[in-house]
């Protein structure tokens, strides 16, 4: 029984800092939800608001140059701090990108809203770290139930947002000791939240199919092409910033061009379903038949977006993507349309930021515990098929999904293709190494 007695008063002490911790990050996603969604509705009354992106771009680029740069690296820079702590994260993340993303959003960028609250959440989260003068290990589990709060309040998924903070760390590797903080964390701020009076969006995956063998072989199948679709996502998206980078020196202007580009393309071909968070859109995949080509349309504009250095996060947009991606292929897998939506929901989502547990609890909370058994096997596919890649450029490799002998580990995701490209090239050629008779 002396483990457990130690173990009341180490308890009591996460409750406390795990409740103040969801205290934070559910208020702080509470008005950020409140002015995104007043700036949604804004933008689609005064649709001529889009010829500003260029500008507002240009305006944010121009702060996070000035005063933004030690965070600009967003949720990259909070798993940084986890893995290697050097230095208290500074508080002014949170209003920069809480004000940066509302800016996206009001003047039409394709970003999301998860990088938001994880970021609010977080640099909260480290301030207790600064009053209280916590060790870098307790510092560590105060930041993931920031990341956790943060998730859980602004999509309304405690269990996902407990489990994503562990996950999303290391592919591989889950970190059970702040389990207790994440999930502490992860509920009261997704109860604060919903005491603010902020509501989330409800979807109805309708028929959950029973595990035959073609629907089993389906949902597999579908989970593949989930998971390529996740990995081209994360790879277009670090493509076209690379690009922005090496050929636009001042960083302003990579937002402007890129605004000009997404405003452009919204106002001539009319494609408004593709701007914001596109709710609506998501909520039609649910329902009945889209085009087939929206989740690919809205793949573009979100690259195009995030890429040229607007803010928000992916996780909405890849909502999205996969909603739609799963709606067009329900006909070809003869599986009911919602439900291939739902899965594509959290399965692309799952494959671009190699999450399938904690996607698989957000399917069992968004659509019924039903849905379970087929998510699980949607998302691991997909977590599969996207390969060593992924959204977050910091989340490190604990283990492989894969046999790959020549994989460090700890190699940041970020680091992974331009090693296996350097090994590649000095690795002896088969002519060099083979020898042939005079």
């Amino acid at each position: 029984m002396n483990e457990q007695f130690a173990l009341f008063p180490i308890t009591l002490r996460w409750l406390l800092l795990a409740c103040v911790v969801g205290l934070l990050a559910g208020s702080a996603s509470a008005l950020f939800l409140v002015m995104l969604d007043a700036a949604t509705q804004w933008r689609e009354a005064h649709r001529w608001i889009v010829w500003g992106l260029p500008l507002a771009g240009f305006a944010v680029g121009w702060v996070y140059l000035r005063v933004g740069q030690p965070v600009e690296a967003g949720n990259n820079l909070l798993i940084d701090e986890i893995h290697d702590p050097r230095q208290v994260v500074p508080l002014r993340m949170a209003p920069l990108i809480l004000l940066s993303t509302v800016i996206s959003h009001l003047f039409g960028a394709s970003v999301g809203r998860e990088g938001t609250a994880v970021q609010m959440g977080g640099s909260l989260a480290d301030q207790i770290t600064r009053l209280l003068k916590l060790a870098a290990a307790e510092r560590r589990v105060v930041l993931m139930a920031g990341i956790s709060a943060g998730f859980a309040s602004v999509f309304g998924t405690p269990l996902a947002g407990a489990v994503f903070a562990l996950e999303v760390l290391a592919i591989g590797r889950l970190r059970h000791d702040a389990l207790l903080a994440c999930a502490l964390a992860a509920v009261v701020g997704d109860q604060v939240t919903a005491l603010w009076g902020v509501h989330h969006t409800h979807y109805a995956a309708g028929l959950i199919p029973a595990l035959g063998a073609w629907n089993v072989l389906a949902v597999l199948l579908a989970g593949a092409l989930f998971g390529l679709v996740g990995m081209l996502f994360a790879n277009g998206t670090h493509a076209l910033s690379a690009l922005f980078r090496r050929h636009i020196a001042y960083a302003p202007l990579r937002p402007l061009l890129g605004g000009l580009l997404v405003a452009a393309a919204l106002w001539g071909l009319d494609a408004w379903r593709y701007a914001g968070l596109g709710i609506p859109v998501i909520v039609e995949a649910f329902q009945h038949p889209l085009a087939p080509w929206d989740f690919a349309a809205k793949m573009a504009f979100t690259i195009a977006s995030l890429g040229s250095g607007f803010k928000g996060g992916e996780v909405t947009p890849l909502f999205y993507i996969g909603a739609t991606l799963g709606n067009a292929l329900a006909p070809l897998l003869q599986l009911p349309l919602g439900f291939l939506a739902a899965l594509g929901f959290v399965a692309v989502f799952a494959g671009a930021a190699n999450t399938p547990l904690a996607c698989t609890f957000m399917a069992m909370e968004l659509f019924g515990a039903d849905i379970g058994v087929h998510a699980l096997l949607a998302c691991v596919v997909a977590y599969l098929f996207s390969g060593h890649t992924g959204i977050y450029r910091s989340q490190r490799v604990g283990q492989g999904k894969w046999r790959l002998p020549d994989l460090p580990e700890g190699l940041k995701l970020g680091d992974f293709k331009a090693l296996r490209g350097r090994r590649k090239a000095a690795a002896p050629t088969a002519e060099s190494t083979s020898s042939t008779p005079d």
